[in-house]
């Protein structure tokens, strides 16, 4: 079992920046890859950035050069961390943030956070 807890959301204006921040706790030794998704109402929640265990990354079109995903330590026995530095933000960059560690060995499951707001006002 892994547990996931996102910190770092809150009320920002166009053009700040914030980080969020996520650890994973647990058997974390089996887990490939973290990443962040976001969700607003009345839409499907949608990939922002992810990272896996190697350092690859891959963003949505619409953050991409503007926001930055970083971890540490995925797959490992230690705390397994995850960052979305988030710059210029826009009013459309407004939704609640999860974060999601994804085990792609031994159960092949996908944990997630309970969600952070970022709401950015203009």
């Amino acid at each position: 079992q892994v547990h996931v807890v996102e910190s770092g959301g809150g009320f920002v204006q166009v053009g700040d920046s914030l980080r969020l921040s996520c650890a994973a706790s647990g058997d974390t030794s089996c887990l490939r890859a973290m990443g962040w998704y976001r969700q607003v109402p009345g839409k499907e929640r949608e990939l922002v950035a992810a990272v896996t265990d190697g350092g690859s990354t891959v963003y949505a079109p619409s953050v991409k050069g503007r926001f930055t995903i970083s971890g540490e330590n995925i797959g490992t026995n230690t705390k397994n961390t995850v960052d979305l530095q988030m710059n210029n933000l826009k009013p459309e960059d407004t939704a609640v943030y999860y974060c999601l560690a994804r085990d792609m060995v031994c159960h092949n499951q996908e944990y997630w956070g309970q969600g952070t707001q970022v709401t950015v006002s203009s």
